[in-house]
């Protein structure tokens, strides 16, 4: 029997050929490739140390830089600050790691804190568990790793250790503080997800990021493509971005706020704040941390965005119960002042200040258990207007 085709369809065989191969490399290399390096090993070594110190993350911007080990791979964490002062640890948002906090931090560090960031796995220096859905169970993990690296103890002396977070973060320190009450000295949620209403979620992202109902290695790199188109527009116009990537770029300032507080000048700014640009840092990891779409997608699935009112209201039960427990009078328990500061945005398209009022009041049980504050900006508010933050925390925990 003979064969006969053209050169053509030789070509075009060929080709389709090609791609199913190079299609099942993907899937065997999704399965097989449990930790993702981040660009800690990846890039670092390759580059001369002022070629690292002129990344859009540089690794020694932050003070107090180490990396801890696990078998969930290694993550990048930085501590510093009064030993002997309040422990504050601080936890980022769904896409810029801890770099966005740092200002926030800083600030804190002023008002006497002792201060941890973290880079959440496969963000920043943090690499991947692929193979492990990002769910609070995976990011409880990795508050509990970093609290325990510590040369000093965050958990001694009935006291226990602050908790701020922000965007996503907050959804995490929120569900952290309902499985872990006593360890929490006080937590402070800016710009929470957690209660995030379901008309937010479009029928296409709802689409887009469900798990099987497109191939992994596409759905990938059609989220990295959205991703990178919202952090384009973001830095060239200032705009939102599709609904697809509205998480993402809500994090960005505008390039005339880049500057916290708008301090001027970049060389002002390296004195006074860190400076790093959000929007550039976002765009160097899609370019160099093969896990961040990974870590991205799999916390958009499983992490603590929305629907967490049990969580919250078990933080309300707690609340309410410790306001009748002499050990919470006498300071040995956790979430002192019977109350959650929420800081909220004026302008937030994600975390609608009306709505996140509202649904978190009744959460956690009433109007004594939650204290708000709203600030004059968008989602951004944290890298934007960091002061204003540790203005509202620092009364909040009567630091002066």
């Amino acid at each position: 029997m003979t064969l006969n085709m053209s050169p053509t369809g030789l070509l075009t065989s060929g080709l389709s050929i090609l791609g199913m191969s190079l299609l099942f490399r993907l899937l065997q290399y999704s399965k097989q490739s449990k930790i993702i390096p981040s660009p800690r090993t990846t890039l670092l070594p390759r580059l001369s140390p002022a070629a690292s110190t002129a990344l859009p993350y540089p690794p020694d911007v932050i003070p107090g830089a180490r990396d801890v080990n696990s078998p969930y791979g290694t993550f990048r964490l930085y501590e510093w600050g009064h030993e002997g002062g309040r422990k504050v640890l601080l936890v980022h948002g769904i896409t810029t790691p801890c770099v966005a906090l740092a200002d926030v931090a800083k600030g804190l560090v002023r008002k006497g804190c002792r201060v941890m960031l973290m880079d959440l796995w496969g963000r920043g220096y943090s690499d991947t568990p692929a193979d492990l859905n990002h769910d609070i169970r995976l990011y409880s993990t990795q508050i509990l790793l970093a609290i325990t690296s510590s040369p000093l103890s965050w958990t001694g002396n009935g006291e226990g250790f602050s908790l701020v977070g922000y965007s996503l973060g907050g959804g995490i320190a929120a569900s952290f503080t309902a499985q872990f009450p006593n360890l929490v000295r006080s937590l402070v949620l800016l710009a929470p997800a957690g209660l995030i209403r379901p008309a937010h979620f479009s029928k296409t992202n709802i689409f887009l990021y469900s798990s099987g109902l497109i191939p992994e290695p596409l759905l990938l790199w059609l989220v990295k493509r959205r991703l990178r188109q919202g952090t384009v527009k973001k830095s060239v116009t200032g705009a939102k971005g599709d609904e697809a990537t509205t998480a993402m770029t809500a994090e960005l300032p505008d390039d005339a706020e880049e500057t916290p507080e708008k301090s001027g000048s970049a060389s002002v700014a390296r004195t006074d704040h860190f400076a790093v640009s959000p929007a550039a840092t976002v765009a160097w990891q899609l370019d160099h941390h093969a896990g961040f779409v990974v870590s991205f997608l799999s916390s958009v699935r499983h992490a603590p965005i929305s629907a967490q009112h049990d969580d919250w209201a078990r933080i309300g039960t707690t609340l309410a119960s410790n306001s009748e427990s002499s050990a919470y009078r006498s300071g040995a328990q956790g979430l002192e002042n019977g109350k959650v500061l929420v800081v909220l945005g004026e302008t937030d398209p994600i975390i609608v200040r009306e709505e996140i009022m509202e649904d978190a009041t009744r959460a956690l049980g009433g109007d004594g258990h939650v204290a708000f504050n709203t600030i004059d900006a968008g989602h951004e508010f944290p890298v934007t207007k960091s002061e204003e933050v540790v203005r509202h925390v620092s009364a909040f925990w009567g630091l002066g």
